[in-house]
């Protein structure tokens, strides 16, 4: 019989109000997060609880684990990817990435993605399923594991769903990640130092600006008009993106947080002279930064990024014109870092 609680997902009054259910001692719920930070895979690992309570704790609770399957280590700037095996034999990527204020990943919300977008690896291989919060959570734990053998001090600092799949498309369980990351049971992150990428879905956008929780929004914008998104980005039919900046505004009027908006660079689709005034056009008055991304190659697709002259050039008109834009640095090019890859080879 399946057991009814994964305590990764769980918050810690939660846990506490089963054990009271149950008679059992809920003060140990702060023994118990403390060996979940740890990356304990079961109960018997908690040796500060007697043999009777970690058997009681076995029956009504599961801790879902997963192992590490892959772990790529680029020789240019050191970014580590890891390629996870979940029990019923999926697969998620995770991206750890060294910065001078420390450590960031980025992390997978779905095994696959349904969005279709056609310059994006995670959805060659096709969905699956949601992935749980315990389960988003765990590549956190996973990591901080796999690195504190080597470091003890070790830690995660700031995070960024911007994995395989779309976070707003599994937007209960993520929304219960978020939370749980932030505990101090558990990582203890400031939502300040989460953000969240969405390619626009604009119901969960607007449920976004009511909860309270004050990380960076990022759209996956990659054009300047709305025919070409739709070309580059089938979820602007359902979602165009007329409305789609709309809501944007509507989310920085009610939340203060600027927006960020991400904007794949693809030679000779979308960095032409017009595109730039396009985007400057339909830019401009926004509160926000523009993150221009040499595309990602894939053996799917013909789409290559533009040279190093052409992507700055691009970068240069769009600042004349008054926007805050700038090119994000390229990292773990030796490793093919960009999320989606490595599954879709496992998987084929």
């Amino acid at each position: 019989m399946t057991k009814p609680y994964d305590l990764r997902s769980l918050y810690p009054e939660e846990v506490k109000e089963i054990l009271k259910e149950k008679g059992l001692e809920a003060w140990r719920t702060d023994q118990i997060f403390s060996w979940l930070e740890k990356g304990v895979r079961s109960f018997e690992e908690m040796t500060n609880l007697s043999k009777k309570l970690r058997e009681e704790l076995d029956e009504l609770f599961f801790i879902s684990n997963m192992t590490d399957a892959d772990r790529l280590i680029s020789k240019i700037d050191g970014t580590e990817k890891y390629l996870f095996t979940l029990p019923d034999g999926e697969y998620v990527e995770s991206v750890l990435l060294s910065y001078k204020h420390g450590y960031s990943v980025c992390l997978s919300t779905q095994a696959g993605c349904k969005m279709g977008c056609s310059f994006c690896a995670s959805t060659k291989a096709g969905f699956t399923r949601d992935l749980s919060a315990g389960e988003i959570l765990l590549q956190m734990v996973e990591i901080t594991r796999i690195k504190r053998q080597d470091d003890p001090a070790f830690r995660i600092g700031h995070l960024v769903l911007m994995g395989i799949g779309e976070p707003l498309d599994n937007y209960d369980n993520v929304i219960r990640f978020l939370r749980l990351c932030n505990r101090k049971e558990l990582f203890g992150i400031s939502f300040r130092n989460m953000s969240l990428s969405t390619c626009g879905i604009i119901p969960r956008i607007r449920d976004l600006m009511q909860e309270d929780i004050p990380l960076t929004l990022s759209i996956s914008l990659h054009a300047s008009n709305s025919a070409l998104r739709s070309k580059l980005m089938p979820v602007n039919r359902r979602y165009p993106l007329k409305e789609l900046l709309a809501v944007c505004k509507e989310y920085t009027r009610v939340t203060g947080r600027r927006i960020s908006f991400e904007y794949a660079l693809i030679a000779g689709v979308n960095d032409t002279p017009k595109e730039a005034r396009e985007l400057i056009g339909l830019l401009s008055g926004f509160m926000n930064h523009l993150n221009l991304i040499p595309v990602n190659p894939t053996k799917e697709t013909s789409f290559t990024p533009g040279t190093r002259r052409a992507v700055e050039a691009f970068a240069q008109s769009l600042q004349r014109g008054g926007l805050n834009a700038t090119v994000r640095r390229t990292l773990g090019q030796d490793i093919e870092a960009a999320c989606g890859q490595l599954r879709r080879e496992k998987k084929h």
